[in-house]
């Protein structure tokens, strides 16, 4: 499976302090960790000027054609809290979703699973504008 997480730092001027959200996440169900397959999902799915952090994985080599920035972190405890932390997050509050909700996945339907889940996580922040931005998705089909 590959993740995306936007977690672009925000910091206040004023009083210096980093924002602790991340607002996107991207998911896809990949056949296996092939260097083509996840060179695609990249492809899709991040800006030809972003920033990218991941594992030292062998399967990453060739992210620098398609990212401005590709930086390696070698997994640690240090690097999975602070570095690689939203895509950490992300996959363990999907694990206790899918187990706490479904029971049981079949694989034949898993991208469907990851989908409503990204779904859902990437519209947490809307609140008050969530009926707002329904109606524009609606009228806009």
């Amino acid at each position: 499976m590959a993740v995306a997480a936007e977690s672009i730092p925000l910091e206040d001027i004023l009083t210096g302090e980093t924002s602790r959200q991340c607002r996107y996440f991207k998911m896809k169900q990949l056949e296996g960790l092939k260097a083509d397959e996840i060179e695609g999902f990249v492809q899709e799915n991040l800006d030809k000027s972003s920033v990218v952090f991941s594992d030292m994985s062998t399967s990453y080599t060739q992210f620098s054609k398609y990212v401005d920035t590709h930086i390696t972190v070698k997994p640690s405890k240090v690097s999975t809290r602070k570095t690689l932390q939203w895509v950490h997050i992300a996959i363990a509050n999907l694990k206790r979703t899918l187990l706490g909700v479904y029971h049981r996945i079949n694989q034949e339907y898993l991208q469907l699973y990851l989908d409503k889940f990204c779904y859902k996580l990437n519209r947490r922040y809307f609140k008050d504008r969530l009926f707002d931005r329904l109606v524009i998705a609606v009228v806009g089909n």
